[in-house]
């Protein structure tokens, strides 16, 4: 294992070649359970969840797996997280494998390899998350981004953990997969035709379709293309902020530059806070 105490800086050559060997493991174990399970989506928002609570400025929250307190008052709780018991017990079985693996560094891992098994970018990966030894470790209530609000709502988010507009629509590309639950977020539909496949569709259904006001069963406001599929009111704030627009079409026209953007910008999202990162894997 890795003596968190002298930080992931002295590993020896061989202690890097042992973790290659179990992340090799673990990659085959996890994109075995994204093509069975069809769970990459729920995979990746379990990560960024942890993950996003990073403030800069305090230096406090970033991954830590605060989620695995699955108490009251930690994370686990939190409205932004509802549903995320879903994607740690689908992991559980896979992570009792390897015990050395901190929980935190797991649950990132997993995020990238879901990402590239649904066809999107290989994200460069480090170990060296510690986990949270208590619940009362978590991060306040309110950091994760509420999809109710807007550009300026988005930018106070994303700034407070160090991201520029760009990183910002191009983290938000992440909704080319998955759907909203409506039990969960009171949101309720898929953003693009194909919630499984990781591309830029999410950018060309933005600024190619029209989106109309509409309502999820439970009354929430959302926008309907008429087909099955919604946008958010922080969704459409990438289109019509002058700023954010100008990188949505960007992306919407290459692929290759959503792909770019968004492998360096989610890196940083899981590394953010970290203190002593490892090798790249």
């Amino acid at each position: 294992g890795i003596n968190a105490e002298y930080g992931i800086t002295r590993m020896t050559e061989s202690t890097v070649q042992d973790l290659s060997v179990t992340f090799s493991a673990i990659r085959e174990d996890v994109s075995n359970l994204v093509r069975s399970k069809g769970c990459g989506p729920i995979l990746i928002r379990l990560a960024w969840h942890d993950a996003g609570t990073f403030d800069k400025a305090s230096g406090t929250g970033g991954p830590r797996a605060c989620m695995y307190h699955r108490t009251s008052d930690s994370e686990y709780s939190h409205g932004a997280n509802a549903g995320l018991h879903i994607a740690q017990d689908l992991l559980h079985p896979i992570k009792e494998k390897y015990p050395d693996v901190s929980y935190a560094d797991f649950w990132a891992f997993a995020a990238c390899v879901a990402v590239q098994e649904m066809g999107g970018p290989r994200i460069p990966f480090r170990p060296g998350r510690v986990d949270a030894k208590h619940s009362t470790d978590s991060a306040p209530d309110g950091r994760l981004p509420n999809a109710h609000l807007g550009a300026s709502h988005l930018r106070e988010v994303f700034e407070r953990q160090g991201f520029t507009d760009q990183d910002i629509v191009a983290l938000s590309g992440a909704h080319t997969v998955g759907r909203c639950h409506v039990e969960r977020s009171g949101f309720e539909g898929p953003w693009t035709a194909e919630p499984l496949k990781f591309d830029n569709s999410y950018f060309v259904d933005l600024l190619k379709k029209t989106w109309q006001p509409s309502k999820s069963s439970k009354g929430q406001d959302q926008f309907s293309d008429g087909q099955g599929n919604m946008m958010l009111v922080s969704d459409l704030a990438l289109i019509e902020d002058e700023n954010f627009r100008k990188f949505s079409e960007k992306y919407a026209n290459s692929q290759e530059e959503f792909f770019s953007d968004f492998a360096k910008a989610f890196q940083k999202l899981l590394e953010n806070g970290v203190q002593h990162l490892g090798t790249e894997i």
